[in-house]
């Protein structure tokens, strides 16, 4: 069924917008919360004389969309959660943490418009979007820590170090089979010399 929205339907559309809807979600949802009113033609008529305030409206929201898009995209967010040794979270860093997070950053966002598209479950940096006003999004970086500050994992540290090590292991004995090559063939060289000075005096 038909139906005008009076406020913004997260998906749908905005105030003034004229969407379809499932009979059940308009009658049990958006009727009784006053989001939506019926698309009669009497409310379509009042609708195209409300067209200009609703334009205004529509405005002042864009820019405030905007405005909190570029402040939550300068936002450092950093998030402490209990993590096991391997770096993997103790369950996974929720819409509401990272909402209480940008709260205590000074910016009030409705955990529901918080959008985690893969479950955050490791230490380090992770992308995530936040809906604000119809198609407008903030795209924003969190950083998960330990309860200790720390954003690799004190096995994660370990394992980089001895990767490390093996690697420069490997150049070494790499160099090793190189001068040992070079050495071969000095060698090689030096017999076929002798050779050669043998068949001369012969």
């Amino acid at each position: 069924m038909k139906v005008i929205l009076l406020e913004e339907l997260q998906g749908k559309g905005g105030e003034g917008d004229v969407v379809e809807v499932s009979r059940g979600f308009a009658n049990n949802y958006l009727l009784p919360n006053r989001i939506a009113i019926l698309a009669t033609k009497g409310n379509l008529k009042q609708l195209e004389q409300r067209r200009k305030n609703i334009a205004k409206r529509e405005e002042v929201r864009i820019a405030n969309a905007e405005e909190q898009k570029a402040k939550l995209e300068a936002a450092e967010l950093t998030i402490k959660a209990k993590v096991g040794d391997e770096g993997i979270l103790f369950g996974s860093v929720t819409a509401q943490m990272i909402a209480d997070a940008l709260a205590e950053a000074g910016i009030e966002v409705d955990r529901r418009r918080v959008e985690i598209r893969q479950a955050i479950k490791t230490i380090g940096e992770h992308n995530i979007e936040v809906s604000l006003y119809r198609d407008i999004k903030a795209a924003i970086k969190v950083n998960v820590v330990d309860e200790a500050g720390n954003a690799v994992a004190p096995a994660a540290e370990e394992a980089a170090a001895e990767a490390e090590e093996a690697a420069e292991a490997a150049e070494a004995a790499e160099e090793v089979a190189e001068e040992a090559a070079e050495a071969v063939e000095e060698a090689a060289e030096a017999v076929e010399e002798a050779a050669e000075a043998e068949e001369a005096a012969e």
